[in-house]
């Protein structure tokens, strides 16, 4: 496939003809640098790139430019290759609607004209994106196919798992032609939906989410029987506690039951986390922990299901679906929480064919057009809006309370309040769905004066409060009556210490009702439920398993 691309659009000559060799200096010999002058020739040349097979590591475009502005570009590049890395040229003087702008499109950096010396200025920064681009590992889009239907949950579920956990693949549906070439030659019917094809050949017919982790070369199987650290589930706690942990020298293992990342891995925004003022994805925010936990050598499972949770003399034993155990010397519980269901006439037959729970940001493409409705108030609704009023004709919040100021950030408000295609409506509640295969019409109840309207509705989002992930917990670990891990203080009746409790001190502030067990995150408790104090309860978890074994 030759050198992978460097593709840097300005309209100046002058800056063109800099960056471009400032960039050959130092990336020459690896990287072919493409330079356009302007956006439209920019997208003709990623055009002929894609048409010859050739790969693009890092797209640099400049903000100001007529007919088409960097933004623009970069949205239209993003459909060419959407593996690249993206970074904008700003003047000191655009650099605030910049920022503003980099909302509309997931852009990794910004850099600011004039970058000398590019060694302190432009190098590092370039590095950075090479360094994330090659990590990502841009394969051929067509290593792993999947045919199935488009209006089908099974399919739906295999297209999300792919993309959550950042798997190229290429998706034909079973009227395609070559949909059905590909179910021709694999000998099989249209029961055999969803198939997914792999690169070497071999053909899963509806696979599990295990079959197809193993399919994708993604780790199942613990490298060992004991670690000094397990953790359970994989959202912005759990990595938090991987990197902390593996970063200080433990031997340390993160299962998770699907997809790092979590529900902050589906928000299409993060605006408000430390150290990234123009906002990132969550799927960048989980990419870049995962690749840092990895870089410390902590590993990390996907598709392995923790059923059961034991005391076993000084260890931690978890039990898998499968039978299959680990142990450790300490465990942390990061298991997160899941979107409540919306129970509702038709809703649950609808789900996948229409109805979603989470961003599903896999659908916006496909939202073209479309009426898309999203139950919600909070942050994650109000990020799911902002992403999908960019595809859909209109996008309509359904908020159950009075206003969105309880529970939505202020900025979020104000960045809806701007958007014209976006309407919100208060003190509301969906109380039925309906649609031949799909999602096409939902039925809304207005609270204020309990009339019914039916409205037609490709899509509906749902986003109505979450549930714990700890059922599977049983009487291991003492819970709320919501199911919701308690640690620490919470534990102390009256001044007692929790039931059991076999150490001559009170329990550590994360600490569950069993000593080497604890919990951070939205799972435990009490806790705030935001993406920072989640990753900075799982560094904590770490300082105070160091204690805990300490003391052993």
């Amino acid at each position: 496939m030759g050198h992978p691309a460097i593709l840097t659009v300005d309209d100046d000559p002058s800056v063109s003809r800099a960056i471009a060799r400032d960039l050959r200096r130092r990336y020459g010999e690896h990287y072919r640098i493409v330079r356009a002058s302007s956006a439209a020739d920019a997208l003709e040349a990623l055009r002929d790139l894609k048409l010859r097979g050739a790969r693009v590591a890092v797209l640099l475009a400049d903000y100001r430019m007529p007919q088409m502005n960097g933004i623009e570009f970069l949205e239209q590049a993003m459909d060419l290759f959407p593996h690249a890395r993206r970074a904008l040229l700003t003047a000191y003087a655009d650099t605030d609607a910049a920022i503003q702008a980099i909302n509309v499109v997931d852009v990794d950096h910004y850099l600011l004209k004039p970058w000398d010396p590019p060694e302190e200025k432009l190098y590092p920064v370039i590095d950075a994106l090479i360094e994330a681009w090659l990590a990502t590992g841009e394969k051929d889009a067509g290593d792993i196919r999947v045919v199935g239907h488009r209006w089908s949950e099974p399919s739906y579920e295999i297209r999300d798992f792919l993309a959550r956990n950042l798997v190229p693949y290429r998706w034909l549906g079973a009227d395609e032609p070559e949909g059905r070439r590909l179910l021709q030659a694999a000998g099989v019917g249209p029961e055999a939906i969803p198939l997914v094809v792999t690169a070497d050949g071999r053909t899963l017919a509806q696979p599990s989410a295990a079959e197809l982790a193993e399919a994708a070369g993604l780790p199942t199987a613990p490298h060992r029987d004991f670690y000094d650290l397990i953790i359970v589930g994989g959202g912005p706690a759990g990595l938090g506690a991987a990197v902390y942990g593996a970063s200080e020298g433990l031997k340390t293992l993160l299962v998770e039951r699907r997809a790092v990342g979590g529900q902050a891995g589906q928000s299409s925004r993060i605006e408000n986390y430390l150290g990234f003022p123009d906002g990132i994805s969550g799927a960048q925010l989980t990419d870049r922990a995962r690749r840092q936990a990895g870089k410390f050598a902590a590993e990390v499972l996907t598709t392995r299901e923790v059923t059961g949770l034991r005391p076993d003399g000084s260890a931690r034993t978890l039990t898998f679906a499968d039978g299959g155990e680990v142990s450790a010397h300490a465990v942390v519980l990061a298991t997160g929480v899941a979107y409540r269901p919306l129970v509702a006439d038709g809703v649950a037959e609808l789900t996948g064919s229409g109805v979603f729970y989470g961003s599903a940001a896999t659908e916006g493409p496909s939202c073209a057009g479309s009426d898309v409705y999203i139950i919600g108030g909070a942050n994650s609704a109000g990020q799911a809006a902002l992403f999908f009023s960019r595809y859909a004709r209109s996008v309509t919040l359904l908020v159950r309370g009075d206003s969105l100021e309880a529970s939505m950030s202020y900025y979020l408000i104000q960045q809806l309040d701007k958007i014209d295609n976006i309407r919100i409506r208060t003190r509301c509640e969906v109380v039925g769905a309906r649609g031949d295969g799909r999602l096409e019409a939902i039925t809304i109840c207005d609270t204020k004066n309990g009339l019914t309207t039916t409205v037609e509705c490709g899509y509906l989002f749902v986003f109505i409060g979450a549930e714990p992930r700890t059922d599977w917990l049983g009487d291991a670990v003492a819970r709320d009556e919501r199911g919701f891990v308690r640690t620490g203080p919470d534990l102390l009746r009256d001044g007692n210490r929790p039931p059991g409790w076999d150490r001559d001190r009170d329990p550590f502030y994360l600490e569950c009702s069993v000593p080497g067990i604890f919990a951070a995150g939205d799972v435990r408790a009490s806790s705030v439920k935001r993406v920072a104090s989640a990753v900075g309860e799982g560094a904590m978890a770490v300082t105070l398993v160091h204690r805990y074994l300490e003391a052993q």
